[in-house]
C-alpha cells in the first residue's frame, strides 16, 4: 500500500487521504540509504513523506507541512534526518510548521548517524 502514496513532500497534496489519522513519518532523502534497516524499523504501517533541507525549498515545504498538519488529523510525526548540520534543518521545519498549525500531535525525533546506525 505505500507504493501507492506520494512521497515527495512536494508532491503530496496537504488535504491526501492518506493522512487522516496516520502516523506519519517524515524523512530526508538520503536517511534511507544510509539507514540500512529503515523500512523495518520505520515504514510499516506508516504515511510517509521525503524531502532534502538543502536542496528542495525550505520555506516551502515548512508552509506545505503546516497546512499538512492542519488540515489532517495526525496520530503522530516522526521526523528523520542525518546528524549532518543541514540535515537538522528538516527537524527545524517541522517544529516551525507544527508551532504554526495550531495543533498539538505527539512528535518524535530521530538522528541516523553518518555511519548509518540510529542515535
Amino acid at each position: 500500500m505505500l507504493s501507492q502514496w506520494p512521497v515527495k513532500l512536494a508532491l503530496v497534496p496537504p488535504q491526501a487521504p492518506y493522512f487522516d489519522g496516520a502516523d506519519l513519518i517524515i524523512t530526508a532523502d538520503c536517511v534511507p540509504f544510509a539507514y540500512t534497516n529503515f523500512h523495518q524499523d520505520f515504514l510499516k504501517g506508516k504515511a510517509v513523506v521525503i524531502g532534502c533541507p538543502k536542496l528542495d525549498d525550505p520555506e516551502f515545504y515548512q508552509q506545505k507541512l503546516t497546512e499538512i498538519f492542519r488540515q489532517s488529523n495526525l496520530k503522530s510525526i516522526k521526523v528523520i534526518h542525518m546528524e549532518v548540520p543541514c540535515c537538522f534543518g528538516l527537524y527545524h521545519l517541522v517544529k516551525t510548521a507544527l508551532s504554526q498549525s495550531g495543533r498539538d500531535i505527539p512528535f518524535e525525533d530521530v538522528t541516523i548517524g553518518i555511519k548509518g546506525e540510529r542515535k
